[in-house]
């Protein structure tokens, strides 16, 4: 199976502090009904820091449940511990997904050889399709194009989500890995430079509120129509820009929120938007037509 196209990074919605799986359910057959390639759950903005256990392995089995084979489901699974992605990534298999999103452990700040090792043993301990994340804002370790290449060589390792904000690394992992390997953006203003020198789409946290438009920049790119994804990039920047006025998923919950889609809860320590970002982000959402 190949992982191409926009995939949602989908939120986590939570109401009274529990999982809100109707919500959830109705996030993920308006994704799928907007053109959305694939369906991430648990990654950074689905806010797996604060999942517990029980409740990460349930957002991953009611998710593969809702989607029905539609569409790929990528579980996030990764953690600091490698014990315990082990343990997530086995679960997801079990539970049916269709590939991991394994997250760099964050914290650690392990070597290059470290990073390397314990990707290196998930891969072997379980029989998924894998893809590396890295994002050194989030981690404080850069996964060097070097480390992917030599990870690349693992059969089910199969691509990496490339959030460093570097075309110069994506251009240097694309050389490295080859067609085999894929890389998708972890960053939604770059994606379509990043498809320009390579990268095959986009882990995108945009897609939650406007799963029709980054959809079809993509295909545009993919299609040849180079103007039309250039259209669709610059109607899409003030989302990007908005979405990350503070920390994700803290805009990008506000903005379903005002869509009338998911309650804006998130857990601490994230916390709601201060009134000022709030009114700006209200603007961009207002003046993109979705209120």
């Amino acid at each position: 199976m190949t992982f191409h196209g926009s995939l949602v990074a989908i939120i986590t919605p939570f109401r009274h502090g529990k999982v809100d799986e109707k919500a959830l359910g109705d996030l993920i057959e308006w994704q799928i009904a907007n053109g959305t390639d694939g369906v991430v759950p648990c990654g950074t903005t689905g806010e797996s820091a604060t999942l517990t256990h029980e409740e990460h392995k349930r957002v991953i089995e009611f998710t593969i449940e809702a989607v029905k084979r539609r569409v790929p489901v990528l579980a996030g699974t990764g953690s600091n511990s490698t014990d315990t992605a082990i343990e997530f990534t086995r679960h997801a298999r079990a539970a049916g997904a269709d590939a991991a999103l394994l997250i760099s452990p964050y914290y650690n700040k392990p070597t290059q050889e470290g990073l390397y090792r314990h990707h290196k043993a998930i891969a072997e301990a379980v029989d998924i399709p894998q893809i590396l994340y890295n994002i050194p804002g989030r981690t404080a370790v850069n996964m060097a194009p070097a480390t992917v290449a030599r990870l690349a060589q693992c059969p089910n390792i199969v691509g990496i989500k490339e959030g460093a904000g570097s075309l110069q690394q994506v251009s240097e992992i694309v050389q490295a890995c080859g067609d085999r390997f894929t890389v998708l953006s972890g960053d939604d203003a770059l994606t379509l430079p990043m498809m320009a020198v390579g990268a095959k789409g986009v882990i995108t946290v945009t897609a939650n509120v406007a799963p029709a438009d980054m959809s079809a920049m993509v295909d545009a790119w993919e299609a040849g129509n180079t103007a039309k994804a250039k259209a669709l990039h610059f109607k899409l920047y003030p989302l990007f820009q908005a979405l990350f006025l503070e920390t994700n998923p803290i805009p990008v919950k506000q903005a379903l929120a005002l869509m009338g889609r998911a309650a804006a809860d998130v857990r601490l320590p994230l916390c709601l938007m201060s009134q000022e970002n709030l009114d700006k982000l209200t603007r961009v959402v207002k003046d993109y037509g979705l209120i």
